[in-house]
């Protein structure tokens, strides 16, 4: 396979699908695989680097099982639990990552689901940022109906997050108490809400190469805008806590692997930048466009200042 070859052809509009053959992406070599990644990100997404930060809104004491999640209760973690926050703190660290010039702005709760005065104090919240704050409002509330995404949108969301974490075949051994299906159905009901999407997943669950490609074509094919790849950071307490974190060479193959598959998404960095060096530096050489920044839910994310500084540093705007 001449991967820069298919680079090209890629921008020109071909696509890829369950239907080819790509365990080539396996083998391909990795500085062509990243340097074809790069071509197809510049060509059709441009070079602007999308920043998002989130705050956990809700901590702890969450019902289901997922076997990576330090907030699940059936972990046994050094996590601070906590109910949902007040609106007033909401809005201030709002504020705070507006003025420090970051795209987008989500409240992500632990949790099933988010319901009754919670999810009215979350959508009062969003209202009011909308109203304050030139940034682009997100939501991450576990799985919801219809009607509780209409009522985000209507509340000024713009996109929600719904990660399908892994592969369909591989989500039994990831979580359940809840199913595969349960993510689908969420994906496709925030987009009939209006709502763009953001769903990606974890890498180093244990997983095979195989069940990254079916992640990354399944997400093509719901037409997902906004793609969050994390690399499993161990927690102690967790069911994963003995699993051996990806190298750096892994988790750059994978990103690049995304950009063939999903051209004209946000590959977007999140938890496992600290396994790359140089705060992922070359993954934006490698077909990522996106990062979260700031403080991460249960692991250390980098400082918004520090990657912007990099990012600028490289040519990239934001």
């Amino acid at each position: 396979m001449d991967i820069i070859k298919l680079a090209k052809e890629i921008i020109e509009g071909k696509r890829l699908g369950r239907n080819d053959d790509l365990r080539f992406f396996a083998t391909a070599d990795l500085i062509d695989l990243c340097k074809g990644a790069d071509k197809i990100r510049a060509a059709l997404c441009g070079n602007h680097v999308d920043l998002c930060s989130i705050i956990n809104g809700r901590s702890g004491h969450c019902s289901e099982n997922c076997k990576f999640c330090a907030q699940s209760a059936h972990h046994h973690t050094d996590i601070t639990e906590y109910p949902f926050l007040d609106k007033e703190t909401l809005i201030e660290d709002c504020k705070k990552h507006a003025e420090k010039g970051v795209h987008r702005y989500s409240i992500v709760t632990a949790g099933r689901t988010l319901t009754g005065k919670d999810f009215e104090y979350a959508c009062e919240a969003y209202k009011e940022m909308h109203e304050k704050f030139s940034i682009m409002l997100c939501a991450s509330h576990g799985l919801l109906d219809l009607d509780a995404f209409l009522a985000l949108k209507k509340s000024g969301v713009e996109m929600y997050h719904e990660n399908i974490e892994t592969s369909k075949r591989n989500f039994p051994n990831i979580c359940t108490t809840h199913h595969y299906e349960d993510k689908i159905n969420g994906i496709r009901l925030a987009h009939e809400a209006g709502l763009s999407v953001c769903s990606g997943g974890i890498i180093g669950m244990g997983e095979t190469f195989e069940d990254r490609l079916d992640m990354a074509v399944s997400l093509a094919e719901l037409s997902v805008e906004s793609i969050p790849l994390n690399a499993l950071i161990p927690i102690k307490g967790t069911a994963f806590e003995d699993l051996p974190p990806l190298s750096e060479d892994e988790i750059l193959r994978t990103i690049a692997m995304f950009r063939y598959i999903n051209p004209t998404a946000y590959i977007r960095l999140a938890a496992g930048r600290s396994l790359m060096k140089s705060s992922g530096r070359k993954a934006f050489l490698s077909g990522a466009n996106a990062t979260i920044t700031g403080d991460m839910l249960t692991t250390s994310g980098n400082h918004i200042d520090q990657d912007k500084e990099m990012l600028t540093s490289m040519g990239f705007s934001i």
